[in-house]
């Protein structure tokens, strides 16, 4: 039963015939847009694109200017939707934390289309109508734990809409519900993992657990490999956003050598994020899409502002869509010091996989006498090393030397007690950039 979503004719179709599907979705697409959205109207219009005649190859998506998250704040709430309020069944949108929220609209077949591509990607993880999932992401306007759900559900799997919060009761759960499986942001899944060091029972009571289906934030392998370690789980990625839909855009299958896109559904690029250029298959770059299927806002070459390559080698597990590389940073996340590029997640490469040291941390970005200054707060595993002058010194000073060797950039390091760091149950907080602030 649990690989009735593995889509053969579709999930390994030649990759010839794929790209001619896709072209014919595309022009389509274009048409849609044009005819249904104003915005698109008068975008494409202003690039001489009056409708999909004028895409003859796939390589013509280069001429269809790019959309936003600007874009799409500027025209909220509904100035994206492509069809009337009648017509949409749901609506989510992002947390909205930097200004509007980016709003999301749904028809039913949408929502069916969603399900779908959902299936795939936890099929593709190994989940089968014989597991027990517990959705730990919040409920709500968010996307993922309505997305993961449904797909879940389609393929027959058990699911316990935990929500986020309340983690001694996520504990009883697992435990007592035998869940085999965990959907929850990376960060949260690291943090149920200590408690369940921390809780008393046997680690044979969470012995069911075997999938972490982990999402909606940035996991470093370090990372992926602690949790592993704490939890027994096997941790597969899975990629999407509300602009797009939400999750299922792309997910690893077992093999764990990319996330496959859903190429049927959404058509990736790699530009150059400075030039606005294409790549070349294989080459690091800005992802962008453009949803091929989505009818209530559909949307033309998305900036995502995630960093990765696309690999179009088919996978050893048989499926011929394009891979994507793990995110290895956003452009919008990236912090430029003295000059230097520094992503979140190489500070984070580099401590979780040191002795001593805690996978949770900090960075505070200041400016003091016009020069900018990085201190990387890093929680300590064990207190006692706090009293033991020289052992902490010593750590300091490994922990600053490889961030330099990195980084190439001097920062501060900050040892903290044990458990002394926030905590996130959505999305983690890592970085504070203070150098705007007045003092």
């Amino acid at each position: 039963m649990g690989v009735r979503y593995f889509q053969k004719d579709i999930e390994t179709m030649p990759r010839a015939q794929l790209e001619a599907l896709q072209l014919e979705r595309l022009r389509r697409m274009v048409d849609y847009c044009y005819n249904n959205v104003p915005f698109y109207h008068k975008r494409l219009g202003e690039a001489g694109i009056e409708g999909g005649g004028k895409i003859k190859a796939l390589s013509d998506v280069q001429y269809i200017p790019f959309t936003t998250k600007d874009d799409i704040r500027d025209n909220y709430p509904f100035g994206m939707m492509a069809v009337p309020m009648k017509d949409i069944v749901r609506i989510h949108a992002s947390s909205g934390t930097t200004g509007k929220p980016t709003v999301g609209v749904y028809t039913q077949g949408d929502i069916d289309q969603w399900a779908q591509y959902m299936a795939r990607v936890v099929t593709a993880a190994g989940v089968t109508a014989e597991d027990i999932i517990q959705i730990s992401f919040g409920y709500g306007l968010f996307t993922g734990a309505l997305g993961l759900h449904f797909g879940l559900e389609k393929i027959g799997a058990t699911v316990i809409p935990a929500s986020s919060g309340n983690s001694e009761k996520q504990l009883m759960m697992l435990r007592d519900f035998g869940v085999t499986g965990l959907v929850a942001t990376p960060s949260y899944a690291l943090y149920l993992g200590e408690l369940v060091r921390e809780s008393g029972y046997p680690q044979e009571a969470y012995a069911k657990l075997r999938h972490g289906i982990l999402g909606s934030e940035g996991c470093t392998e370090e990372m992926r490999r602690r949790i592993e370690e704490s939890l027994g789980v096997t941790v597969t990625d899975n990629y999407g956003m509300t602009e797009l839909q939400g999750p299922g855009v792309s997910g690893e299958c077992t093999e764990r050598c990319g996330l496959h896109f859903n190429e049927d559904g959404f058509l990736p690029e790699v530009i150059d994020p400075d030039t606005l250029q294409p790549k070349g298959r294989g080459e690091a770059g800005e992802l962008v899409v453009t949803t091929l299927t989505r009818q209530g806002m559909p949307v033309l070459r998305y900036r995502t502002k995630d960093i990765t390559r696309l690999h179009y080698e088919p996978c050893a597990c048989g499926r011929t869509h394009a891979r994507m590389e793990k995110v290895m940073g956003r452009t919008d996340d990236m912090l430029i010091i003295k000059g230097v590029n520094v992503f979140p997640s190489q500070i984070e490469s580099v401590l979780v996989g040191m002795d001593n040291v805690g996978p949770h941390y900090q960075l505070v970005v200041t400016r003091k006498n016009y020069l900018d200054r990085l201190e990387v707060k890093v929680e300590l595993t064990d207190s006692s090393l706090l009293e033991s002058f020289g052992e902490l010194q010593g750590l300091q000073k490994r922990i600053h030397d490889k961030l330099r060797s990195v980084l190439g950039l001097e920062t501060k390091v900050t040892l903290v007690e044990p458990k002394s760091l926030e905590r996130f149950q959505g999305k983690a907080k890592r970085v504070q950039d203070l150098r705007n602030t007045k003092n």
